[in-house]
């Protein structure tokens, strides 16, 4: 290896777009659990060769997103009640123990960061307030991507990514169902931004811990499904109590203490959001649901 020089790396295949392109499709529930189709018909639908079509549609299925049939190509699986728990306790799991990280030590995330993340909770408070499932689910997904910096872990970044691609497969159909989104999803991105913006860690994380309760609440009702079996409810309802440390060289913010500001039970639960796809060059389907 060591006598090879740096290859260029093609950073948006066509492989990587047009997964991208099926990802955002599975996320707002436009390809419904049980959908089957081949490697030609994915090829045909973006008009592009078998090879980029077969390279995405394995990608994806050795990310859990589809299920490889031998001879019948590819399923979208149908993720049931117990999926999406095992789902959103993984995630609720993952953010607190995140937040719990962070209180031991300063942060090093990029506050340069802080102007694209205001914008990207705008972009997603404005999908979720007008109802527009298609374009919530991108606009969630890049709002909590560049959230999850803050985290400063990339490897846990990662792996909420992946959790919420699944998430909004299981409640793309549900949310699809309704006559009215407008209004019923959580908007309160730009809260949550203020939040970090202050160094308010404590209310930070009582934010997002708000949104999930919002999140499972609402899905428990949709499905007809009880929250007993919710297991890390107690972490949701846990009031947090410490602060942040400052950044190196710089003074602790002022900012208010947990027992100033209501917790969970006190303030109404938060909403689920969407996400919008990475944008793409590929040229829009035919048929916007493979057949």
């Amino acid at each position: 290896m060591s006598g090879l020089g740096r290859l260029p790396i093609q950073r948006n295949s066509l492989r990587e777009q047009i997964a991208g392109a099926l990802r955002e499709e599975l996320m707002a529930g436009r390809l419904a659990a049980g959908a089957n189709f081949t490697v030609k018909e994915i090829a045909e639908l973006y008009g592009v060769s078998a090879t980029p079509a077969r390279e995405a549609l394995v990608d994806l299925a050795a990310q859990g997103l589809l299920r490889a049939e031998h001879h019948r190509g590819f399923t979208v699986p149908e993720l049931g009640w117990s999926d999406f728990l095992e789902i959103f306790e993984a995630r609720v799991m993952l953010t607190d123990s995140g937040f719990r990280r962070l209180a031991t030590q300063p942060s090093r995330y990029d506050w340069s960061r802080l102007s694209s993340l205001r914008r990207r909770a705008e972009a997603a408070a404005r999908a979720a307030r007008a109802g527009q499932l298609d374009v919530m689910v991108g606009c969630d997904r890049r709002f909590w991507n560049e959230l999850s910096a803050f985290l400063d872990n990339q490897r846990i970044a990662d792996y909420l990514d992946w959790l919420r691609v699944q998430s909004w497969m299981f409640a793309a159909r549900y949310l699809r169902a309704q006559e009215r989104l407008a209004g019923v999803c959580w908007d309160r991105q730009g809260e949550l931004v203020e939040q970090i913006a202050a160094r308010d860690l404590a209310g930070a994380h009582r934010t997002v811990n708000q949104y999930n309760l919002f999140t499972v609440r609402l899905l428990a009702d949709l499905t007809g499904e009880s929250l007993d079996s919710v297991a890390v409810l107690p972490l949701l309802l846990a009031e947090p109590t410490w602060t942040a440390p400052a950044p190196p060289g710089e003074p602790p913010a002022d900012r208010p203490q947990p027992a100033d500001r209501p917790g969970p039970a006190a303030e109404p639960a938060a909403r689920p959001e969407p996400t919008e796809a990475q944008a793409t060059e590929l040229p829009a389907p035919r048929d916007s649901r493979a057949r």
